[in-house]
């Protein structure tokens, strides 16, 4: 499954940088997108959703709403199945977009998800 995680970090600690690492371990495609970063754990990273090179299934929020609702656009663009909103990312205005064009959305921490096989 192609999964990009928005706000990708390159230090270990953070929640975002363990999502990049955890869904490449279980066998993901894995799309860090980062505006200043060149590469996460091996993985090349983008500086936006559109310079993604493949279709994406699922894209997991690690920005605060501040940042997210300024996605809006890029996310339709993308037309994933789903958006992640991971605790503190939750952002009502941008799941309503979201949910309109009919991209479903889910509020919940991607590295539970995997590691409760629930993230397929």
């Amino acid at each position: 499954m192609n999964v990009a995680v928005v706000g990708a970090s390159n230090k270990p600690e953070r929640y975002s940088h363990q999502a990049v690492v955890l869904l490449a371990k279980k066998g993901h495609a894995v799309f860090p997108i980062h505006p200043a970063l060149a590469e996460i754990d091996g993985h090349p990273v983008f500086k936006k959703l559109a310079d993604v090179p493949a279709p994406l299934h699922t894209v997991t929020l690690y920005v605060s709403p501040a940042l997210s609702g300024g996605l809006a656009g890029d996310l339709l663009a993308a037309r994933p199945a789903r958006v992640i909103f991971n605790p503190g990312t939750e952002n009502p205005e941008l799941e309503e977009k979201l949910a309109a064009a009919g991209i479903a959305t889910v509020q919940a921490c991607t590295l539970v998800l995997l590691r409760t096989g629930q993230f397929e």
